[in-house]
């Protein structure tokens, strides 16, 4: 066996001073792995500009009840309010040609409502990362949120946020339930 001298003038042998700076690697390593390891995110959080819950105008949620606040309180229909849901492809953010007279009738509301303001949500399906999802719903809104400015829409009169998968409708793993996950949320507010 051999012997190393220790710190203070006594012997150790090699076998076990491995085991305990192993040990001391394994301690650090949890308690790093502990404190970083939150795999659920403040939706408000992340999106296109929205730091800490604002949207990219600064203010909170417009005044109306974000799709967060709706599913934690457990009313979130998906499909609710004067503005209806476009829906997206799989791995997509293009406006399906579809959902055109959607926007169309959206845009027609939000004229005839000048007060009115929207957040347009941007959702995924279960599949990929937390981060694809979240830069992929990003994506989604904004798309959805072009599309309205083209149609006369004023851009400052609509926010975005993206929640990747986070808040799905249907929870079923296939294609009709993944497929209702990917959309654009409209949430309007007067």
């Amino acid at each position: 066996m051999t012997r190393v001298q220790s710190g203070r003038g006594g012997y150790r042998n090699r076998a076990s001073l491995f085991a305990g700076a192993a040990l001391a690697v394994l301690a650090v390593v949890s308690l790093i792995g502990l404190a970083g390891c939150s795999s659920k995110k403040k939706p408000g959080a992340q999106g296109t500009g929205a730091e800490g819950g604002a949207n990219p105008l600064g203010e909170q949620n417009m005044g109306a009840k974000s799709s967060l606040e709706q599913f934690q309180k457990g009313t979130l229909s998906g499909e609710t309010g004067p503005l209806t849901d476009i829906h997206f492809d799989f791995n997509d953010f293009t406006v399906r040609p579809q959902d055109g007279g959607i926007l169309r009738t959206n845009a027609t509301w939000l004229t005839d409502h000048a007060k009115a303001r929207v957040q347009v949500e941007g959702h995924c399906d279960e599949r990929g990362s937390e981060d694809y999802n979240i830069a992929l719903g990003a994506k989604r809104a904004q798309a959805a949120k072009d599309y309205l400015v083209t149609l006369g829409v004023a851009a400052e009169r609509v926010s975005t946020i993206s929640y990747g998968k986070e808040l799905p409708l249907c929870t079923e793993h296939e294609e009709s339930c993944w497929a209702r996950n990917r959309r654009a949320h409209f949430v309007a507010s007067e």
